[in-house]
């Protein structure tokens, strides 16, 4: 095994271990550990999240990383970790013969797969099996079943199971798919067979609009999971996303854990979910948990599993697809049923019946709420945002709080994996206040370095819409000029705090430099204006937007100051730097607190009431030589693979012409003319690899 290299001792976290044994057989009553040890093929949160478990069980835990994740959490928080290979998954996470390797070189008696990469791989499945290491998931054969969204369809049909009428045939020609399409009636809806994630899924409006769909589609099932077959199905209008967790044991037991409503979604993906769904009659829900215990029977299912449903404005449920996996938004089933289901599904995998001996046992309680807090940017289609994570700091967790991640303040998003950051769960005894805790927690939530969604999913939880529970996979879209308003000016007295809070940074930085050259006389270590005159008054400029903002500061000496914009009357004000970063003071009769994270010329404010951010203005040569060499349209700022090229040399193309898109960091991004102008020159062809924020095309001057 040349190419593995443990990061930690064996001996690290054994004592913690010894009272972890002890309080998991107070909680499940075993007097007989479940394994002594597991792999987890895995990264990030979700790995750190089984990890979290195991450790409770005094189970040894072992990961794997790539060389990219080499100073990872998970790595750092397993027994031992091991590198398996480069960066890109396809020469790490995904490789199972490494993977096997190194389970059977440190004697780990089972494998947690996680979601995504190999955990619904039924290859993978029988490699564990065949290689006597015990894969903490489904047979094969319910893998089989289940991952192929055709055949999936037609057990359930057959199961009594309610599908949404479609196409799920073997004639996988273009003509053949368009007829059955133009059959069913328009909007359909065009799906990956083995997709997931909301990869290789198009709606298609019209039959004009069908090829083009069913070419993108392909394209992009292709390339996440190596096979273009697709289905065809009536799309229904108001959808809302309603699954089912459940859970088998190998006696053959089976319950559900209720219900998950993950209708809001973006490009097909969940970003809020919530348990129980709002709204369901009583009818539905039992009929829709029976549907899922059929559904997970049909395949002899063992272990977690998802059962997904579409459901239309009268609440008549459709089978979409089961998810053969522990799902991400598993929190929220576990704050409402108080379980752990990795717990169970460690159990399960063990060869133990499930902890309760029939469905009365499972009662749900209160209401609880997930938020997946993405490094991204929603002005702009939700593209990624790797970066360094420069300021991180979430909310305060408690019992009812929750935070699942796998990055700490100073580890990078890296352009590689998924840009998740991480996962904010919360619980209270009903809607109204889990609901107001999630908008809470997210206000407290802070992350410099990035761009996040973390502003968007206030005003997502915050809308009146949302409150009301009237939630369907459209939402966004539907609501999109309240989710996403044009930027508004901030107000004068946030404005005084920005500059108050970098004058508190300047001060401590001084008081540093005072430090440093041993010279207190030094006119380059005084704030207090006594012995340089130029600087008693000074005009603060900060950029707003694209809006350039002066605060007139008068400096009294004592970090006191008058502070003053535009023809406002001047104000008394103070601020300084406290030890821990937080910058307290006040302007008139307004007090501040508030964290502070100079990151990029970018000033980010984190206070009580919320966070926003201002610009220091570059030097005026400066912005003319970055302006010059940023000309042309340019690509994201992580690699990425040309998948189409709109237009040639010479084209006449408006603002918002799609030049270009690209594949990186798990999705397609469409590249828009910023202008109106001619094409002068396009520098990347399909098949071509794009380096971050390169110029892909140029316009005439």
């Amino acid at each position: 095994m040349a190419a593995l290299r443990c990061l930690r001792l064996p001996l690290v976290g054994q004592k913690r271990h010894l009272r972890s044994v002890w309080l998991c057989r107070e909680l499940s009553g075993d007097s007989q550990q479940l394994f002594d040890k597991i792999l987890v093929a895995n990264r990030g949160e979700i790995a750190c999240r089984v990890m979290r478990t195991a450790h409770r069980l005094g189970i040894r835990s072992v990961a794997v990383f790539s060389e990219a994740d080499r100073n990872t959490m998970h790595a750092d928080m397993a027994d031992e970790a091991y590198c398996i290979g480069p960066a890109p998954s396809s020469e790490s996470y995904l490789r199972q013969d490494k993977i096997i390797e190194v389970a059977k070189a440190t004697g780990a008696q089972a494998i947690h797969p996680g979601y995504g990469f190999l955990s619904e791989n039924k290859h993978f499945a029988e490699l564990c099996t065949n290689e006597g290491v015990e894969f903490v998931g489904p047979p094969p054969s319910a893998i089989e079943k289940m991952g192929v969204k055709r055949v999936s369809k037609r057990i359930m049909s057959e199961s009594g199971v309610p599908v949404v009428p479609g196409y799920f045939g073997e004639d996988q020609s273009d003509p053949r798919l368009k007829v059955e399409a133009d059959k069913m009636g328009y909007p359909v809806m065009i799906k990956a067979d083995l997709g997931g994630g909301g990869k290789g899924m198009r709606i298609v409006p019209s039959a004009d609009h069908f090829q083009e769909a069913l070419d993108a589609c392909r394209s992009e099932a292709l390339k996440s999971f190596g096979d273009d077959k697709v289905m065809v199905e009536k799309f229904v209008e108001r959808p809302r996303h309603v699954e089912i967790q459940i859970f088998a044991d190998k006696q053959g037991n089976t319950v559900h854990l209720f219900e998950r409503d993950c209708s809001v979604q973006r490009r097909h993906q969940k970003i809020i979910e919530e348990a129980p769904a709002p709204g369901l009659r009583s009818d539905v829900r039992e009929g829709i948990y029976s549907a899922a215990v059929s559904a997970a029977q049909a395949v002899g299912y063992v272990g977690a599993g998802t059962v997904e449903f579409i459901m239309d404005a009268q609440q008549k449920f459709y089978f979409m697809e089961m998810n053969t996996r522990l799902q991400v938004e598993h929190p929220i089933t576990e704050m409402i049923t108080g379980t752990d289901l990795v717990e169970w599904q460690l159990r399960v995998a063990a060869g133990r019946p499930l902890p309760i001996k029939n469905q009365s046992e499972l009662v749900p309680r209160g209401h609880a709420f997930e938020a997946r807090i993405y490094a991204e940017n929603p002005d702009k289609n939700f593209i990624p945002s790797p970066g360094h994570l420069h300021h991180l700091c979430p909310p305060t967790t408690s019992q009812t709080i929750r935070v699942d991640t796998g990055v700490k303040q100073g580890d990078e998003v890296k352009t590689y994996y998924d840009p998740m950051i991480a996962k904010l769960a919360v619980w209270a005894e009903d809607r109204e206040s889990s609901l107001k805790k999630l908008t809470e927690s997210l206000k407290h939530y802070q992350v410099a370095g990035v761009s996040t969604n973390i502003d968007f999913l206030q005003r997502l939880s915050s809308h009146p819409q949302f409150i009301e529970g009237d939630v369907h996979t459209g939402f966004i879209e539907q609501h999109s000029e309240a989710l996403f308003p044009p930027p508004q000016p901030l107000p004068s007295l946030s404005v005084m705090e920005a500059a108050l809070s970098l004058l508190a940074l300047e001060g401590a930085s001084h008081k540093s430099t005072e430090a440093y050259v041993h010279d207190p006389f030094s006119p380059f270590c005084d704030m207090s204006a006594q012995r340089v005159n130029t600087v008693h008054n000074r005009t603060v400029c900060l950029k707003d937007k694209d809006n350039t903002v002066e605060v007139d500061v008068s400096y009294r000496g004592n970090n006191r100051y008058t502070v003053s914009m535009g023809d406002s009357s001047p104000m008394e004000a103070s601020s300084w730097l406290e030890e821990g970063g937080t910058v307290k003071g006040f302007v008139g009769e307004r007090t501040f607190q508030a964290n502070v994270a100079l990151v990029d010329r970018q000033l980010h404010i984190f206070t009580r009431a919320g966070s926003f951010s201002v610009e220091l203005p570059m030097a005026e040569f400066v912005q003319k030589k970055q302006k010059s060499e940023e000309g042309g349209v340019r690509s994201p700022k992580y690699p990425s693979t040309v998948v189409r090229v709109g237009v040639a040399a010479g084209d006449k193309v408006t603002k918002g012409t799609i030049v270009m898109t690209v594949e990186g960091m798990k999705m397609e991004s469409n590249i828009m003319a910023d202008k109106d102008g001619v094409i002068k020159s396009v520098f990347y062809d399909i098949k071509d690899s794009v380096p971050p924020f390169s110029k892909v095309v140029e316009f005439n001057k």
